[in-house]
């Protein structure tokens, strides 16, 4: 039987490798939307709307906000680890982060499909 360590983070590599996937994500897409964004006509509501009508554009763009809140929870995840010491807050704090985030990711939604 293996015995697995509970206390603390030990997550390691795979949220080491997760964190900076998700960081090259965004950079590409960013540098890709920003390009996107300059060869509009006009920086107007329609050329924009435009610009997100197509669905892989829509697609791209929840992806990045996934990685986004995904980034964000580990590292907000490991700083509560690492300086809040007692377990009952640490957990509140997780729990409210991880409500403000699936929120933050249903309204992304909301707005990318309302479009």
């Amino acid at each position: 039987m293996v015995k697995r360590i509970v206390v603390g983070a030990h997550y390691g590599l795979r949220d080491w490798i997760g964190q900076r996937a998700t960081a090259v994500f965004m950079v590409i897409f960013t540098i890709l939307f920003a390009i996107a964004a300059l060869r509009l006509p006009e920086m107007t509501h329609e050329a924009w709307s435009g610009l997100f009508r197509s669905g892989v554009m829509r697609f791209f763009t929840f992806l990045f906000f996934l990685a986004l809140f995904y980034h964000a929870w580990i590292g907000v995840r490991d700083i509560f680890m690492d300086y809040i010491n007692p377990v009952g807050v640490r957990l509140v704090l997780h729990v409210v982060t991880i409500f403000v985030l699936v929120g933050y990711a249903g309204w992304a939604a909301q707005i990318l499909w309302r479009l």
